[in-house]
């Protein structure tokens, strides 16, 4: 069977996110959640999902509250019941459908996710310095010498590669 197709995903943004000791900012949790599909902290979710086709919640942990499909004759979304599939998610007739859910309730950071959390927040608060820079030096006898530097444009967007957080990482970038 084919899969359904998850069209437009609403994430509100938590309220607070986990603690950890030492602290990590807000910032570095956030550019975690972009690179995994797990949540340590609760909100709410809708996710808008074409079938038909099999579908589950690309964020976890996931708690499904609401299902609804679209009616085209009344212009509305209404309640419906689907047929759970095999893989913990449910199977979708054809329709457009919205799903209501709370991810991230009552999970602790496993040890792994906050080591990764530490390692980028430390990453990201150190001196850069000149990361990944090159020199080069250049001299026209008896007249001048020059010296030309260039770092790595992409170094922080590397950070997550180069802290080491996306090797501890890995098993939490699917559901």
């Amino acid at each position: 069977m084919e899969l359904a197709t998850t069209l437009v995903a609403d994430e509100i943004p938590p309220t607070a996110f986990p603690v950890l000791t030492p602290a990590v900012p807000d910032y570095v949790w956030q550019r975690l959640e972009a690179y995994i599909a797990w949540r340590y902290s609760p909100r709410g979710v809708r996710w808008t999902v074409e079938g038909p086709g099999l579908w589950k919640a690309p964020l976890a942990p996931a708690v499904v509250t609401d299902v609804e499909v679209w009616n085209s004759f009344d212009m509305n979304f209404e309640a419906v019941t689907l047929e759970a599939s095999p893989f913990a998610g449910y199977v979708l007739p054809c329709g457009t459908y919205r799903f209501t859910a709370t991810v991230g309730d009552g999970v602790e950071v496993p040890a792994i996710v906050a080591e990764a959390a530490q390692r980028l927040s430390a990453y990201l608060a150190a001196d850069a310095g000149t990361p990944g820079s090159e020199a080069e030096y250049r001299e026209v006898p008896g007249v001048l010498v020059t010296r030309t530097s260039r770092g790595d444009a992409a170094w922080m967007a590397k950070a997550m590669v180069n802290s080491g957080a996306a090797d501890l990482l890995r098993a939490y970038r699917r559901v």
